[in-house]
């Protein structure tokens, strides 16, 4: 594999990677919704600002986020809905399974 192509796949890992958790799959489905600020979606996890930060910081590093200081808060929105389509071929492959599939949350 040469080097260009090594690339492109070690840059979807880290997509993959930073989805790869529980707490950030509920985050990007949430600002599917609209944006959030932190508190709300350490209200809505029920985890410390730290956590729901660090959480935060990997979505965006990954580019699935942007944030906007106001203030004294920060607020946070999906960059690229197209994320949401991550759910529903996972979604397919749970059913496929054995009908583990979930409910989307919407």
């Amino acid at each position: 594999m040469d080097s260009h192509i090594q690339a492109q796949y070690e840059a979807r890992a880290k997509v993959l990677k930073a989805m790869a958790h529980p707490t950030r799959l509920f985050m990007v489905d949430e600002l599917s919704k609209g944006e959030r600020s932190v508190l709300e979606l350490t209200r809505m996890i029920g985890a410390d600002v730290s956590t729901v930060s660090k959480h935060l910081t990997v979505l965006k590093n990954a580019g699935l986020v942007s944030d906007e200081k106001r203030g004294p808060q920060v607020f946070y929105s999906l960059k690229v809905p197209c994320a949401l389509q991550f759910f529903t071929c996972v979604e397919s492959v749970l059913a496929s399974e054995d009908g583990r599939a979930l409910p989307m949350a919407r």
